[in-house]
């Protein structure tokens, strides 16, 4: 911590307060929105555990219920390309003929 401060140019005179031309309302803006959403993200995130809780109750295998959905999340061609080098691979592997 040697080197010297930074030098904070901080404006009050025309309207809500800026440093280094940053708007401080504007900043608390994009924070408090980024704040909801994380919120959001997290209540989310509960709300997809319970599901697959839910699912696994009812004899359900979460695992495979994940890889359909992220599988259903792929287009077809990425998807088709996927499956093609699986089976290269595999093969190659000597684990299918």
């Amino acid at each position: 911590m040697g080197e010297a401060a930074t030098k904070l140019d901080i404006d009050v005179a025309d309207g809500p307060v800026s440093v280094n031309g940053i708007k401080a309302e504007m900043l608390q803006d994009y924070i408090g929105r980024i704040e909801r959403l994380e919120a959001e993200k997290k209540g989310t995130a509960e709300d997809i555990k319970l599901k697959y809780q839910e699912a696994k109750a009812e004899g359900l295998d979460p695992k495979i219920m994940r890889k359909i959905i992220k599988l259903r999340a792929t287009d077809a061609k990425t998807l088709e390309e996927e499956e093609l080098l699986i089976t290269v691979y595999m093969r190659a592997l000597g684990m299918i003929d």
